[in-house]
Order: structure tokens, then sequence, then C-alpha cells
């Protein structure tokens, strides 16, 4: 038997052992059995092991989790259990076979929950993930010993709160998916370009059904009369809020999209956050900081722990849904700020946008704060404003950058974290964006609703820096460089839903890469 199993962990090629996506844990699945003396790990004397048992029935739930159940195959191995078990001529070949193939597809599954099933970088992701931490075959021999497999198997998984309230809410998501006629709304009146408390629709029916079954409006609530009414606002509103729009009640083409379209399509938006959650490291060293780029929000953790209720939340502007100026997802580590900074302008901002002012009008740049400088540092050397600086700017010898001020394009204050990216955190004088419900307006770098605030948080641990003496820092007229005592890790994540409790929100794929990822794991493994 041993042997046998043995030739079976090693020959992939074996017609009934579905490695199809699990190749690279064929080693795992060696040192498994290795482990055991390469006896058979779920089933003694031609009967299935309790874990077998539950292990099959982990594998034929993966929905609930966001994964796909034919990667692995808990209904065929349940039928070739079935087979083995009522076939009185089945040979110990037969249930080795089977138990290798069971463990094939615990081992991928393992590593997926753990890991995710798509490497970050394989969609253009900046993230890395270490996977040194965690050991396939040790943790498959944990669940083949356990006393609870399917309990053991949720250790594995992300420890973040966010994460099992997804999958709270995904449950909920795909009940709601198959219930007929849920989410149909009729179109809009043609001649009101969004409808309003006092318009009449007939779609305030199936409006109120839609608002019950999402938990945005309560049962208790007036029954519809074809007729837009307050109570029916009311429940838009709540809608709004959780999906990124401007709660105002009203229903324009934003809203009533959102509206109608498809729960099931809702629920592959929670199962794609599920597998960006698993790419996020499970032990975090020091307290984070966050930034959601398609809700437009920043997070700043007080301890390693995410409960949202004692976090600082911002509102935030990324960068805008143009190629080159997309806020990337990557993480790097935020090491030091600089209060009253210097704005030294990318090259390519520069050559297509401030020069050609500039050339139009020399004092253009004087009036806006800007200046021509050669070298690098702050205290590199000024140069008069003429046609031969210009040109050693177009050349790439010389570089244009703002001075601090009111007016500089980073406020009056950012937050470093070197990275290949060139992006940062920082202040912004135009922070009336920040009021808006879409925010991405940025070359890339993410501006903040509350600097202030942020600069507070990652300067806590040092009671000299007291709210009076930031901002007083954040008024001066040359650069001040602070540099932390401790890094702080920065994550920039693409999550376009959330889930709070058992609330869930919405945010619009703003950059296509849910939907790139959609992709990506639709593709069949083989």
């Amino acid at each position: 038997m041993q042997a046998l199993v043995r030739s079976l962990s090693e020959d992939r090629a074996h017609p009934q052992v579905d490695w199809r996506g699990a190749e690279r844990h064929l080693e795992d699945v060696s040192r498994f059995y290795v482990g055991r003396g390469w006896e058979p790990a779920w089933s003694r004397d031609g009967q299935p092991t309790a874990q077998a048992r539950d292990v099959l029935d982990e594998l034929r739930a993966v929905a609930n989790k966001g994964l796909d159940p034919a990667n692995y195959a808990g209904l065929r191995l349940t039928y070739l259990l079935i087979d083995l078990m009522t076939n009185p001529s089945a040979e110990p070949e037969d249930w080795a076979l089977w138990d290798v193939a069971v463990s094939a597809s615990v081992a991928r599954y393992l590593s997926d929950l753990h890991f995710g099933r798509i490497d970050p970088a394989q969609v253009g992701m900046g993230l890395r993930i270490d996977r040194s931490g965690f050991d396939v075959a040790g943790n498959l021999a944990v669940v083949a010993g356990s006393g609870n497999s399917r309990l053991t198997i949720t250790e594995v998984e992300p420890n973040f709160r966010t994460y099992e309230n997804l999958k709270r809410v995904l449950a909920r998501y795909r009940a709601l998916s198959v219930e007929p006629g849920l989410g149909v709304l009729p179109p809009l009146p043609a001649e009101l370009k969004s409808l309003k408390p006092g318009d009449a629709w007939s779609g305030t029916t199936a409006l109120r059904r839609l608002l019950v079954a999402l938990g945005d409006l309560e049962p208790s609530a007036p029954q519809a009369t074809g007729t837009y009414d307050e109570s029916l606002a009311a429940g838009v509103r709540a809608f709004q809020s959780r999906h990124g729009l401007a709660a105002d009640g009203a229903i324009g083409p934003g809203t009533f999209k959102a509206l109608t379209t498809p729960l099931a399509a809702r629920a592959r938006q929670i199962e794609l956050s599920l597998e960006r959650w698993r790419w996020v490291p499970q032990q975090l060293s020091t307290p984070p900081i966050v930034v959601n780029i398609p809700q437009f929000t920043l997070y700043a953790f007080q301890d390693t722990t995410d409960d949202v209720s004692r976090m600082l939340t911002m509102d935030v502007v990324v960068g805008s849904a143009y190629r080159e100026q997309l806020t990337p997802v990557f993480a790097a580590d935020m090491s030091y700020l600089v209060f009253s900074p210097y704005w030294d302008v990318p090259r390519s901002i520069a050559t297509r946008e401030i020069l050609p002012k500039a050339r139009r009008n020399h004092s253009w740049l004087a009036r806006n704060g800007y200046e021509i400088v050669r070298g690098y540092g702050d205290r590199a050397p000024r140069l008069k404003v003429n046609a031969a600086s210009l040109s050693a700017v177009a050349s790439g010898t010389a570089r244009i950058r703002q001075k601090p001020g009111p007016k500089n394009s980073l406020g009056r204050v950012k937050f470093m974290l070197p990275n290949p990216y060139n992006v940062y955190l920082h202040d912004t004088p135009a922070d009336a964006l920040c009021a808006r419900a879409r925010r991405d307006f940025s070359h890339g770098c993410v501006r903040l609703a509350d600097p202030a605030a942020l600069a507070g948080h990652v300067l806590r641990d040092d009671p000299s820096w007291t709210p009076e003496r930031i901002e007083a820092s954040m008024s001066g007229t040359a650069p001040e460089t602070v540099r932390l005592a401790r890094p702080i890790r920065v994550y920039f994540v693409y999550a376009t839903a959330l889930a709070s409790n058992d609330k869930a929100y919405f945010f619009e794929d703003i950059y296509g890469h849910d939907a790139l990822l959609d992709v990506a794991l639709r593709q069949d493994p083989r």
C-alpha cells in the first residue's frame, strides 16, 4: 500500500488524480505522505475517516468562501467515494488513488484560502506574497488528524474582521440573486432627468421590495402607491450611502444603474474582494495604514486589529482613471514626513502641463509659486526664468519645483514612503475635491482630506508633537523633515466590496481591476 500511495503522489499524470491547478503542490503532497510513512490519510479498512467526510463537506461548499467548487473536485471525490464503498471488488489500489486525489485537492484549497488563487503580479498588482511562512504539507497533516477538520481549515484563512463579514454578506447576496425579479425595475420616466419625491413612477412596488430585501428600508415602511414618496427616498439614500453615491435620495442615471445591477454581479464583487484580502499578510507587525482606492478612503489603524470604530478614517482623492495616472496597488513603508514641502514637479507634468504656460508668459511661474532649479535637494540653486532655463527643463537638465505656501500642490505636508511608483500621501489646496462622491482626480498620489489628523496619528508616540506644533510646522515657510521612529506599512488596496457586520458596501470599478481579476480567476486551471 505504501509503495502504491508513493507512486501515485509522485506520478501526477495518472488519469484519475486531478492535479489541474495543484501542480505546485506536488511536493507538498509528497512531503505530507513522507511524514506519515506513506500510510493513507483519509481511509481505514475500506471506510473514510471522519476527517475525510469533513473535508469533502468543505470542498463541496467552497462557494461560500468565494471560490469555484470545480477547482477542488469535492463533488467528484464524493462520487468516487460512494463508488468505492458500494463496490465489493474495490482494490487497495483504488482506495490509494482516491486518498492521493483528496490530498491534492485539500492542499490546493488550503493554499488558495491562505494566499489567494491568483498571484497579484499576474493581474498587474504591485503586492508581493511571501509564501515561505506557510507550510502546506504541515497544515495538511493537521487537517488530516484534527478532531474538527472544517474548523481547522478556517484557521488558515485571513483573520480580518472584514473578511469574515464579507463571507456572511456573500451568503446573503447569493441567496438574493436567485429570487425571481428582485432588482428588475422599469425605466425611469423619459421626461425626467432624475426621480424625486412626489414623482409618479410604475416601479415603486418593485423598488420597495428591493430596498427591503437589501436592508435599506424597514419592512414596516408604507406600501408603495405608484408615487415615489419620502419613505422610498429615505431607503434610496441609505442605498446610495452604501454604494459610494451622493446620498441625495434622487434616482438619476448613476443611482438607477446601481439599483439595477444584478445581485449576482454584487456577489461576484464580494468574491473578488475575498480573493484580494487573501493577498494581505495575516500577521501585521505594526498598525498599518490602508488606502482603499475605489472607496476613496484611508484607514489608519490604532493597533493590528481591524476594528473600524478605533481607526482614523478619512476621505482621499486618488489617481484619475487614465492609465498613466492610476494609483497603483502596492505596499511600502512610510519612513518620514515633510512639513511645508517643496513640490518637485514630475518631468511628465512639467513638460506637458507647465512649460506651455510658462513659455507663453514667463511670469506665470512666479505668480503660481514655481521656480526653476538645477540639481537635486531642497538647496538646489535657482535659475532665472528665461528661454534657456525653460529649455533646460525640457531637456531634463533643470527641474521645476513649487515653493511652500498656500498654492503648493502638495499642500502643507507630505508623507513619504519610498517606492518605485513615486506615489505618496499629501495635503492639497484643492480640498473641495474631497467633498465629491467620486474622487479620482490626482496624477497618482493620494490627497488627504485631513492631513493634520494623519500627522498626529503617525507622530502619536512622540508627545512633543502636539496639535499646535503640527499646525505651526504645516504653516512654515521652509521644508521641515521629520523621521518616524518606526516605519509604518502602507497598503494601497483595491476592494470594490466591503462589509461591516451584516451590511455590504459597494464601489465602482473605476480602474477596471475587477474585470481583469474576474477573467484571471475564470481561466481553466489547465
